[in-house]
């Protein structure tokens, strides 16, 4: 998947080192969003294993995980998005993750990219329902949601453990109104 801009390329252990090193570049950027890391996940064995996960998460289609890559300079990972926690039959529906490298916020790659998979996750896989949770003190991460047309549907209490502490998140969604359309 790609646009002018960044392309999406699924999971591959070919992409290790860019993964390392897109770890190495924010990991003091991405402390306050994500959970604690041990040192072990910073090595580009660990992020071998991680993609390895990735491939075979694919190929079951419980997970379906992306390295962003500017178009202009496809040798870098500037970022990932993934769908996970994919749950078929009558809930079809899966939950919104995504980081960007701290150079490339705020310059509309994230909005594209949640663009992209949501039309990847509609149209091809044909999921009725995507979540995506968030900090409230995340304000770029919810404007990317608003931006893609996520609704807002609630707080979350201590949802999530984040750097060590039991953070609440906003509970945002799409649903897939064209698989209402045909009923």
């Amino acid at each position: 998947m790609k646009n002018d801009m960044i392309r999406l390329v699924p999971a591959n252990v070919a992409l290790s080192e860019q993964v390392a090193e897109y770890y190495k570049r924010n990991r003091a950027f991405l402390e306050k969003f994500e959970p604690l890391r041990s040192e072990d996940f910073f090595t580009l064995e660990y992020q071998k294993e991680l993609l390895e996960r990735e491939m075979v998460e694919f190929e079951e289609k419980t997970a379906f995980k992306f390295y962003i890559q500017l178009v202009a300079q496809p040798q870098k990972v500037i970022g990932m998005i993934a769908l996970n926690n994919v749950v078929w039959g009558p809930f079809c529906s899966a939950f919104l993750g995504y980081k960007l490298d701290e150079t490339f916020i705020n310059r509309g790659y994230m909005s594209t990219a949640v663009s992209l998979l949501v039309k990847f996750a509609f149209e091809e896989l044909h999921l009725h329902r995507i979540e995506g949770n968030v900090m409230p003190k995340n304000k770029a991460s919810l404007r990317v949601l608003e931006k893609n047309h996520f609704v807002n549907e609630g707080l979350s209490k201590y949802y999530l453990n984040i750097n060590g502490i039991w953070e609440d998140h906003v509970h945002m969604v799409k649903i897939n109104y064209d698989m209402h359309e045909k009923e």
